[in-house]
């Protein structure tokens, strides 16, 4: 096995770090959290940079299908700023990605040269006021007439909502269908009449905004359901099919950048730091806490590219991907908890990045499916009996 690093992820990452200095200097990124504010104007240039067609077919002007490249730049972004590195995944992951699994042949042509370019963006339309794990319980509606499909209903906790050119709708098109054969994925829109945006207040994840939204009798056309007429009642395959897979990653990628983010500030404040005569990095429980973090951010990372790669091979990786969602998620909340603690006050305070890091990372357990969801995934699906 040969776990060296591709010559061309190499280059990828140099080329992020020099748009990270130009265009997200740590100054900026403090202020997009403080002022909840998307930089249009960063993702502009990230997508003339070329970084959203790593997930695009070449037919459709994308470099074609390399997963790992795709989580490295949202590993890298992810040390900086969710402000940009959210809106990416909107585009390339949420656009890229499930267009590209389950979009017609028309909605490709359509729609997939924009991703390439960078000018298109997908919020996920999943979560309920009464649903969360459970996508398949959704009581929004969706109901075809002359062409047209009716949406009736309200959206929580959607991610980008008030930016992303589309909804990615799922709806209940069946009320009296079979469970899991009655949901349809509708590209929403903004701006379509019925269409309302309410911005939520939250701890952390700033920039993109996390919103409400209520559909009130918000009319599409029939070529606006994912799939195009024939993905009628087919939402649960493209929900649960490899895009469940990569989505997982998508939250691990987030979670690994943002932790060694966490790691490295605590690293240097550590050698900083002056008290009772001596850098903190030379007392022995310091110095254990920095090594227990790299050690749980190595793991984390051959984690996350292990699984990178089946995806990239379209190999089937349920269990792994919901094994890596679990724990970079997880050790990166402790990762960043323990930086906290290394910088003691200034770790609280916002002039210190670390307590941004902090709040970010307190949702990365929590969005993608939960810890107790992937727990579930790993024992359902490695076979384990029930009874």
């Amino acid at each position: 096995m040969d776990f060296t690093e591709p010559e061309h992820i190499q280059l990828l990452r140099d080329s992020l770090a020099r748009f990270t200095a130009k265009h997200m200097p740590r100054e900026q990124a403090r202020l997009w959290d403080k002022n909840d504010h998307f930089p249009e104007q960063v993702f502009k240039a990230l997508g003339e940079a070329g970084m959203m067609s790593l997930v695009v077919p070449e037919v459709y002007g994308g470099a074609g299908r390399d997963i790992l490249a795709c989580m490295v730049v949202i590993e890298e972004l992810s040390k900086r700023s969710m402000a940009v590195a959210v809106p990416y995944i909107m585009s390339a992951c949420y656009a890229g990605m499930n267009l590209t699994e389950s979009a017609s042949d028309q909605q490709k042509r359509d729609l997939l040269p924009k991703v390439a370019e960078g000018k298109i963006m997908f919020a996920y339309g999943w979560t309920e006021p009464d649903v969360g794990s459970d996508v398949a319980s959704v009581k929004t509606t969706a109901k075809r007439t002359d062409g047209k499909v009716i949406i009736n209903g309200s959206k929580r906790f959607c991610t980008g909502g008030g930016i992303a050119d589309y909804l990615y709708t799922v709806c209940n098109s069946d009320p009296h269908g079979e469970r899991y054969k009655n949901l349809s994925i509708v590209l929403i829109p903004k701006g379509a009449p019925g269409f309302e945006v309410k911005h939520m207040d939250m701890m952390g994840f700033k920039g993109a905004g996390t919103t409400d939204i209520t559909l009130d009798n918000v009319e599409v056309p029939e070529d606006h359901i994912l799939g195009g007429p024939d993905g009628w009642n087919q939402g649960w395959k493209m929900i649960a099919g490899p895009g469940l897979d990569v989505e997982k990653l998508e939250v691990a990628a987030m979670a690994l950048g943002l932790g060694q983010a966490a790691f490295d500030d605590a690293w240097n404040y550590a050698q900083d730091r002056i008290q009772f005569g001596k850098a903190v990095s030379t007392y022995q429980s310091i110095r254990h806490k920095l090594a227990d973090m790299k050690t749980a951010l190595h793991a984390s990372r051959l984690m996350l590219y292990n699984a990178a790669w089946m995806a990239t091979n379209n190999m089937r990786a349920g269990v792994e991907t919901s094994m890596t969602k679990l724990f970079v998620t997880e050790q990166c909340k402790l990762v960043c908890q323990e930086a906290q603690t290394i910088l003691g006050a200034y770790g609280y305070s916002k002039e210190f990045d670390t307590e941004r890091y902090v709040r970010d990372s307190l949702l990365m357990p929590i969005i993608g499916g939960t810890s107790s969801i992937q727990r579930n995934n790993i024992v359902n699906w490695s076979g384990l009996a029930k009874a």
